[in-house]
């Protein structure tokens, strides 16, 4: 059983095990933030966008969705660089999130994420993968607290659907 009672907003909530499952109000600390979640995305094919399985949520491919509907394209080591791949890394994570609150109904039901893979359309020659990943990671962790670190591996790869420049898939926790 999971307890997200809390009286205070910004006081750390806790799981019935004693594990730091971040804080209590979630669309709070979105706006203190000052983040925006989109619209959750379609699918680009014939998948589902997350399935639930008793207590996870498994999170499919998800790209750099703008707030205007379009994704972000180019590769990383040409187009862009560093900075850019971390701002759509971000974008991702804004999407996931969208994503997750339309199968849960609300972020504070997330216990903690489990598993981040994530793929960067880079040149051969590139090599900062990890970096752009922090992207999405530490957005987790500045919404979710400790909960928000979870295992993660991150992978280049030459293409990627519709020329997107990042796309990130996971697994979540929920009650």
């Amino acid at each position: 059983m999971w307890c997200f009672e809390n009286s205070n907003q910004y006081l750390p909530t806790y799981n019935d095990t004693g594990y730091y499952i971040g804080m209590a109000n979630i669309d709070t600390r979105l706006v203190d933030l000052e983040l925006t979640l989109p619209s959750p995305p379609k699918p680009m094919a014939t998948y589902a966008t997350a399935v639930r399985l008793g207590d996870l949520l498994y999170v499919s491919g998800t790209g750099p969705l703008r707030p205007d509907g379009t994704y972000v394209s180019g590769r990383l080591g040409a187009e862009l660089d560093v900075a850019a791949g971390q701002a759509a890394a971000k974008l991702c994570a804004l999407a996931v999130l969208a994503t997750v609150r339309a199968q849960v109904g609300s972020l504070d039901h997330v216990a903690r994420l489990l598993k981040v893979l994530g793929f960067v359309k880079a040149t051969p020659e590139f090599a900062d993968h990890p970096q752009v990943m922090n992207g999405f990671s530490d957005l987790m962790v500045q919404i979710f607290g400790d909960a928000g670190l979870g295992a993660r591996s991150a992978v280049g790869s030459p293409s990627l659907p519709s020329g997107i420049a990042v796309e990130v898939e996971a697994i979540f926790q929920v009650a």
